[in-house]
């Protein structure tokens, strides 16, 4: 028969592993004492996290060991340079961290085993040895912690990277640096002010979290197995090399599997059917995709996303893709039947590609004598549609936390969260240093005062001026708190970007670059904040000292004996996943036979234009795309078309706000 899970706190013996470390020392007389009486320790009240997360915590594993560092370094190194790869592909390949989280076990596991166990610099403070024991848990978790640091795009490189290969222009290597390094370390600011609202309360469970949360307990945990049976660590193997096997066959024998659509493959020669069918090129109607990373290129595994936030999605998209483009595309509405139905390609009235160099200068400013030369721009009705989406879902997301979650913000904000009830992992977590939130400021302010130092010494490279940058900061900020309780709950979040370009489109027309920057530190910051939050809470899942989360290695101060922890984990992390990044695009042209030239720009598929574009598998030009429609279209007042756009964004934000209404009420 099966043990029984074990849900009783362990507590062991105070022991001189304790001693050495401050951080764990508080943790004997927090969690051993009962609680208070205005304090009541309960199981998380979410059955997912109930049936998943362990109840148990060892203070006595070792978690900062040469193990963590050097597996840790090499996943963050691989993931980085591997995801900004395949980042601009046209259905992007993502590999996560949870392939890191496989693959190092069996090297942790072998340098537990072979690595000596010599103890180094014996008898001072800077004693350690190169393998403490069995590889455990809570190095396994912040060895995924910098994968998942590696495993995110970098965002701001695509700003680098639509400067030179579409305005055929440089922007030099070290505003590169400060921009994309101060747009990462700003989300890990914001991050630490959200905590108490995204991490400890029980509510915010964060979805994706629990996949590796099960995942360590299959490899970590040792289970009987039943009889005519499998274990957790059985069943994930079987699954791992089933998956495995699979992927031959739409990754190399059967491409077609990738996206199939039977309407198109009855009627090859009819243009509805393409309209209709096409995956890549229409509505998709039917098309079945058979290869994984083209199912989660965009949203995300559908197995990690709660079903009813899974139902709101599709449901969303039948609404607006199967009903709303049709009917606006066949009654031809603002001409859309001249444009492609699906399409983020810019248009001129008679249907052909925008000529974009032909109307920015030199300076990256938009040339006015040589854009009405070139006519008002033109989206196709798909494109359009999503834009207005794009408004709906951030009103609805304020309007929504506002009205089921502000009583809750309300009362953790004075701090009466602390008197009620809590689970046992917020418990658990509290016996241990916490980090304090001026830790947290100490990052923040110099990143901010280094882009706005960036922003003024460069703005011939940048445009963005210092009050530009100050808005997108304040607009990040306060995004973050309703965004983050969406993904906490539903693994799923509206983007921020469609507002950022709309709001600075509008205040600085003509300044494309600015657009761009402004999108980065103003919506990215708060991706970044999210991811970092998320890392939080799987931290504290699995136990892990928020310090040794925040912090990589320990440091004193001359002339005094007291020690204390700097964390440099997640920006260490993070810092190296932007040098991998940065020299991602470079190498995308190493010359070779199967890869294009050193310069990029020598690239055909991405110098040739985009008319040649189709069917690439480099197609990234929608970052490109965004910032032009923001930039000339919705500012231009003369043009019928940019009215039309304003109102309808207008209508979508006021109807999106009332159909919460129903929900709340009723």
């Amino acid at each position: 028969m099966e043990e029984e899970p074990n849900h009783q706190i362990r507590i062991p013996l105070l022991s001189k592993d304790c001693k050495k470390d401050e951080d764990y020392c508080t943790y004997r007389s927090s969690t051993s004492s009962p609680p208070s009486k205005s304090e009541s320790v309960s199981q998380s009240p979410v059955e997912q996290v109930a049936l998943t997360v362990p109840t148990t915590d060892d203070p006595s594993l070792p978690v900062l060991t040469f193990r963590m560092w050097v597996l840790g370094i090499l996943s963050c190194t691989l993931l980085s340079f591997l995801n900004q790869f395949f980042w601009y592909r046209t259905e992007p390949l993502l590999i996560t961290a949870i392939s890191a989280q496989i693959a190092v076990v069996p090297l942790g596991q072998l340098m537990a085993s072979k690595l000596t166990d010599r103890l180094f610099f014996q008898g001072t403070r800077l004693e350690f040895t190169m393998n403490p024991g069995p590889f455990n848990v809570k190095e396994h978790v912040l060895i995924t912690i910098f994968a998942n640091s590696g495993a995110g795009m970098v965002y701001a490189i695509h700003l680098v990277t639509v400067v030179k290969v579409f305005y055929k222009n440089n922007i030099g290597f070290f505003v590169s640096v400060v921009v994309i390094v101060t747009t990462q370390v700003m989300g890990f600011g914001w991050a630490g002010f959200f905590r108490r609202f995204l991490v400890e309360p029980a509510a915010m469970w964060w979805p994706s979290n629990l996949v590796q949360v099960s995942l360590f307990r299959a490899l970590h945990e040792k289970e009987k197995r039943r009889r005519g049976g499998l274990t957790r660590t059985q069943f994930f193997l079987i699954a791992f090399i089933c998956s495995f096997a699979y992927y031959v066959f739409p990754g190399y024998l059967f491409q077609v599997l990738t996206s199939f659509s039977w309407i198109c493959w009855i009627f090859p020669k009819s243009i509805l059917a393409q309209q209709l069918g096409s995956g890549l090129y229409g509505l998709g109607v039917g098309a079945i995709g058979l290869d994984w990373s083209t199912v989660s290129s965009y949203i995300g595994s559908p197995l990690v996303s709660p079903w009813f936030a899974t139902a709101n999605i599709a449901a969303g998209y039948f609404i607006f893709m199967f009903i709303l483009t049709p009917i606006f595309y066949w009654l031809n509405i603002y001409k859309a039947k001249t444009f492609p139905i699906f399409s983020r390609n810019l248009f001129k009235s008679n249907g052909q590609t925008y000529n974009i160099p032909a109307i920015i200068d030199s300076n990256f400013h938009i040339d006015m004598v040589a854009y009405e030369k070139e006519g008002p721009l033109y989206l196709s009705v798909s494109y359009a549609i999503t834009n207005g989406a794009g408004f709906a879902s951030l009103a609805a997301l304020i309007v929504h936390v506002a009205l089921f979650h502000g009583r809750e913000l309300r009362e953790q904000s004075r701090s009466s969260f602390q008197e009620k009830t809590i689970d046992i992992h917020t418990k658990l977590m509290r016996g241990y240093k916490q980090v304090p939130e001026w830790w947290f400021m100490v990052i923040l302010l110099p990143s901010i005062a280094a882009s706005l130092f960036a922003c003024q010494k460069f703005n011939d490279q940048l445009q963005l001026p210092w009050w530009g940058l100050l808005l997108a900061c304040a607009i990040g900020f306060f995004f973050t708190l309703p965004m983050g309780i969406i993904t906490a709950i539903t693994n799923q979040a509206p983007p921020l970007t469609t507002i950022t370009q709309y709001i600075i489109g509008y205040i600085y027309p003509g300044y494309p670059v600015a657009n761009m920057l402004f999108r980065v530190y103003g919506s990215i910051s708060t991706v970044q904040a999210i991811t970092f939050l998320h890392d939080f809470k799987l931290g504290h899942y699995m136990k892990i000292p928020p310090r040794t989360m925040f912090m990589a290695q320990g440091s004193s101060r001359e002339g005094k004996k007291a020690k204390r922890r700097v964390d440099t984990h997640s920006v260490l992390s993070d810092c190296l996943h932007l040098q991998l990044c940065l020299l991602c695009i470079p190498w995308l042209s190493l010359p070779n036979a199967n890869l294009p030239p050193l310069d990029m720009l020598d690239i055909p598929q991405i110098n040739s234009g985009p008319t040649t574009w189709v069917g690439s598998i480099w197609t990234w030009n929608w970052y490109y795309w965004a910032r032009l429609v923001h930039n000339l279209l919705l500012p231009r007042k003369p043009t019928c078309e940019s009215m039309v756009c304003h109102c309808q964004c207008c209508r979508d934000i006021s109807f999106s706000c009332l159909l919460q209404h129903p929900y709340f009420f009723g």
